[in-house]
């Protein structure tokens, strides 16, 4: 499940609950014609003309035409959400990955060049490969680690979503990258030290499930 949070985690730009009304349904595919397009710093608002009637969506940052046919796959509604980004209250919005040509068009990968960040030094240290390998007998215990964040997805379920890497660990064993959620803002490049609590087989809803993340996070560069 990490790939398709790194694929996408598409959503507005910061959102913000807005009551009890912002919990969110899933639905599987919305598809439709782009009325209007509205790019923020790291996504792509659009306003679309479905088979149901008109609807906003968010997903990442995207080259989508005004007049091309998207799909928005792995799609949730959210109600009653701000977009402080573009100063406004959207009633209902789907977010969700880009599909189709619209998704190849959009993979642009951010270059972080090399990951070799030192240990954070302190009570409860580790690396991101000793809390990935260790995850059970750290759960629900609190850690710190220092890394580069790699990928940033603000404003999901009312947290902002973390990859972090340190230069430990192996891609191939999955041990090289930790998710961090956090109500901190950052961007990909920062080097940060996480402090935050171990979480095992958090299942999220909508597809949004892992092994192993830091939950609760403080940052600090």
């Amino acid at each position: 499940m990490k790939a398709l949070l790194a694929i996408c985690m598409i959503v507005s730009s910061i959102f913000v609950f807005a009551g009890e009304n912002a919990a969110p349904h899933a639905l599987s595919v919305v598809k439709g014609e782009v009325l209007e397009v509205r790019d923020v710093e790291s996504y792509t608002y659009l306003r679309l003309k479905t088979k149901d009637g008109e609807t906003w969506a968010a997903v990442g940052r995207a080259p989508v035409v005004k007049g091309s046919e998207v799909t928005i796959e792995n799609a949730m509604v959210m109600n009653n959400f701000e977009s402080k980004s573009l100063k406004k209250t959207f009633k209902t919005i789907v977010f969700g990955t880009l599909g189709g040509a619209g998704a190849a068009a959009a993979a642009r990968p951010v270059d972080i060049g090399d990951v070799n960040v030192a240990r954070a030094v302190g009570a409860n240290a580790h690396t991101v490969e000793e809390i990935v390998t260790r995850a059970a007998e750290l759960k629900d215990k609190p850690v710190l680690v220092r890394g580069k964040i790699v990928k940033y997805n603000p404003g999901i379920m009312g947290r902002n979503w973390v990859h972090l890497r340190d230069g430990s660990g192996m891609d191939a064993a999955n041990s090289n990258d930790i998710l961090v959620t956090t109500q901190a803002q950052a961007k990909v490049g920062d080097v940060v030290t996480v402090k935050g609590t171990v979480r095992n087989d958090k299942d999220f809803g909508a597809g949004y499930s892992y092994k192993v993340l830091i939950e609760d996070a403080t940052l600090q560069k």
